[in-house]
C-alpha cells in the first residue's frame, strides 16, 4: 500500500509539472499587433485577459496594442478600468499606443494618457504597416 501511495504521489508530481509547462506553446519571438476598438469595462478586462493569455503561451511575443475609437478611454488616466493590468503588461514589454486621430476628436493630449503609453498618427495605418511587416493581427474581443 505504501508503494502505491508513493507511486501515485510521484505520478501526480510529474504530471502537475507537465501541465504547468504545457501552457507555453513555444519560445520563438512572435510579433503581434493587437487592435482594441471597444472601451466598456468588460471589453477592457477581456483585452487584458487575452494579452495575458498570449504571453502565457508565447512568452517572448512582441505585442503592440492599438487603442482607437471607443477604446481610447482604456489608455486615459481618468477613465481606464485596467490601469494595473496595463502597467503589468508594460513591464512585460507590451506597448500600448493611442491613435492621434482619435485623441484629436476626443480633445485629449498625450499628458492624459497612462504613463508609458505611446501615440501613433493613425491607429489603422499602424495596423496596416505592422501587417505589411509580417506581424500577426488580432482584434480584441469575442
Amino acid at each position: 500500500m505504501k508503494q502505491f501511495i508513493h507511486l501515485s504521489f510521484f505520478v501526480l508530481l510529474i504530471s502537475s509539472s507537465f501541465l504547468v509547462k504545457a501552457q507555453v506553446v513555444d519560445q520563438k519571438v512572435h510579433q503581434v499587433i493587437f487592435q482594441v476598438t471597444k472601451g466598456e469595462m468588460k471589453d477592457q478586462n477581456k483585452a487584458i485577459g487575452q494579452l495575458n493569455n498570449i504571453l502565457k503561451a508565447l512568452p517572448k511575443a512582441e505585442i503592440e496594442v492599438i487603442c482607437h475609437g471607443n477604446a481610447l478611454p482604456m489608455l486615459l488616466k481618468t477613465e481606464s478600468q485596467v490601469k494595473e493590468g496595463i502597467a503589468d503588461l508594460q513591464q512585460r514589454g507590451v506597448i500600448f499606443a493611442a491613435c492621434e486621430n482619435t485623441m484629436k476628436r476626443a480633445k485629449v493630449s498625450k499628458d492624459d494618457l497612462i504613463p508609458g503609453s505611446i501615440t501613433v498618427p493613425s491607429g489603422l495605418a499602424e495596423i496596416i504597416i505592422r501587417q505589411e511587416q509580417g506581424w500577426a493581427y488580432i482584434k480584441a474581443g469575442n
